[in-house]
């Protein structure tokens, strides 16, 4: 996420009135951001503090501040000032504040999500199929039905949101999904388990392009990457409760006349509903914009919120360049779509995850295939969430402590290729724990999502860029779900020896598109740097007030990777 002062990249350089690392030596010209910086490292040189635009003298920061300014429309205009100073132990406090207040909402309306996306899993180990009278070949169209559907709301949704604002939509959104989730009662064939999977997936599809963008407004790249992953941990805690939650409400089979399923489907979707409902009120629409009838005091003084709008500002000025009731426009649509840029992440997404998710979405059928019950299948469920949960952390704590995002990236799709080669090669005799301990270690891999979400924010480079990269991203992951839908086919069960060698290829190509990635963003810098570099500080300042190139383009940006 950045486009400061030259060269750019998307790690912080915040201002504090506490030196800890010195900044660079070369006072005469415009530098670069330090990309080996994290998260709560500043910079002041000889007592004088950087106002966080990449430069090492005041004068050059003021005409930087001055190219960087927000626009009038900007709805936190009031709060900035390129001048501003705080400590790092007013930022550390109200970071946690903001934690508390944004990120862990987030984490519970991601969790209302998951919980009615991925309770079908739980419903099939209840004969969900027999008890309506479906295959599972009709299963496998249903959620082909939800993904396409899914992944066609995307950009609508996103560009919804931008205009209503997320803080509005996303209630929405949630409350409107859960609607349908409680409808699912009366699935009673294929044409309504069809019609309720398309339903779902129209209504969900854009919630996470959505929810991250408005994590956006609260946090710089560095700390959005630590707090998706806690996003995504909230996925997991949920899939892990969601399991026991089963085990207990599927118990209620025949209560009233009704399979256990239908209360599940009926009690989830009411609590989802209810945490909608409750967020429509919760969320404000920006860090300066908390204060409501029934938050007369809001959530931050007016210093807090100069340090919020500030050092997001510096670490991206470009978002300020849209306010959070702004609508896309066509124009702006196409520029983003056709970003040659971004389009490596989106292969990745496409490809990367189509192993895990054609493995999960047969995990609990493969367990009832292994003869265990109902409720010994939703509990096994639980130690590959564990796993998936502490590699999620592992990889995204890793990728910003050592400043190396796509060589964790590359660790996921190792992980499967290793695991998938095991269960081609296995004999079909091998004992039933050993095959649900491989099904659960390929289940519990080391989890990237997070960290390629970060990586197309921050290498967006403008919030217009941004807002359809994220639903881009978004629409190649489902794609990979869609596509993983179908590769175990019924001709194949009960072993899926083809399917499985299918996804030992995807694995393997997986890999050489991650490193394709790394090569690609290297070429791209040196060829910025190449030409910048040797510009004179009157020529980068020219350039500055003068370039027609957008976002990522400018020769002052740097993407990560």
């Amino acid at each position: 996420m950045a486009i400061p002062a030259p060269p750019v990249s998307a790690n912080p350089q915040l201002t504090t009135t506490e030196a800890i690392t010195p900044a660079p030596t070369t006072p005469s010209s415009p530098q670069s951001y330090d990309s080996t910086k994290k998260e709560g490292e500043y910079v002041q040189q000889d007592g004088q503090i950087t106002y966080g635009y990449g430069s090492t003298n005041s004068s050059e920061d003021e005409l930087y501040a001055k190219w960087y300014e927000p626009p009038d429309s900007y709805e936190s205009k009031h709060r900035w000032d390129p001048k501003a100073t705080w400590t790092t132990e007013e930022e550390t406090k109200l970071r946690r504040r903001l934690d508390l207040k944004v990120a862990f909402v987030a984490c519970i309306c991601f969790a209302a999500l998951q919980l009615d996306r991925g309770n079908i899993t739980n419903a099939l180990s209840d004969n969900l199929l027999t008890d309506v009278g479906m295959t599972t070949k009709e299963y496998n169209n249903g959620m082909t039905i939800f993904y396409l559907c899914f992944l066609s709301a995307e950009l609508p949704s996103q560009m919804i949101s931008k205009k209503l604002g997320s803080d509005v939509w996303i209630p929405i959104q949630m409350m409107l999904w859960s609607v349908v989730a409680i409808a699912q009662v009366g699935i009673t064939g294929r044409s309504s388990f069809y019609a309720t999977r398309a339903l779902l997936g129209l209504l969900e599809g854009g919630f996470i392009a959505d929810t991250i963008l408005y994590l956006s407004y609260y946090y710089t790249a560095a700390e959005l990457t630590l707090r998706l992953s806690f996003f995504w941990i909230s996925y997991t805690a949920t899939n892990v409760i969601g399991a026991l939650l089963a085990a207990g409400l599927l118990r209620l089979r025949g209560h009233h006349g009704l399979p256990g399923w239908k209360w599940l489907f009926l009690i989830e979707g009411v609590l989802t509903f209810a945490i909608g409902a409750w967020a429509f009120f919760y969320l404000p629409a920006s860090p300066t914009q908390t204060k409501k009838w029934w938050r007369p005091k809001g959530w931050f003084t007016e210093r807090e919120e100069t340090i919020i709008v500030n050092k997001v500002l510096r670490d991206d000025p470009t978002k300020s360049s849209m306010h959070n009731r702004e609508g896309l426009s066509l124009v702006d649509l196409w520029r983003s779509l056709t970003d040659f840029d971004m389009w490596p992440l989106y292969l990745i997404g496409l490809v990367a995850f189509i192993t895990p998710s054609t493995v999960q979405a047969y995990f609990t059928l493969t367990l009832k295939q292994l003869k265990y019950t109902t409720l010994q299948t939703n509990l096994l469920t639980t130690p590959s969430w564990i796993l998936f949960a502490i590699g999620n952390f592992s990889c995204a704590y890793g990728a910003k402590k050592l400043n190396s995002r796509l060589l964790f990236v590359l660790v996921q799709p190792i992980w499967h290729l290793v695991f998938m080669i095991v269960l081609v090669v296995l004999p079909d005799h091998t004992n039933r724990w050993a095959k649900y301990v491989l099904l659960t270690l390929v289940q519990g891999y080391p989890y990237c999502h997070p960290i390629l979400v970060s990586m197309n924010s921050m290498n967006a480079g403008s919030v217009r860029t941004r807002t359809v990269a994220s639903s881009l991203y978004n629409m190649f992951v489902q794609a990979a779900s869609l596509v993983a839908s179908n590769i175990y086919q019924p001709s194949d069960s009960p072993y899926y020896h083809k399917g499985n060698r299918v996804l030992s290829g995807l694995s393997a190509a997986s890999i050489v598109l991650v490193l394709f990635a790394k090569a690609w963003y290297i070429y791209r810098n040196k060829q910025k740097s190449k030409i910048w570099d040797n510009y004179t500080t009157a020529e980068k300042e020219d350039y500055l007030a003068n370039t027609t190139d957008k976002g990522n383009k400018r020769l002052d940006f740097r993407f990560l990777h």
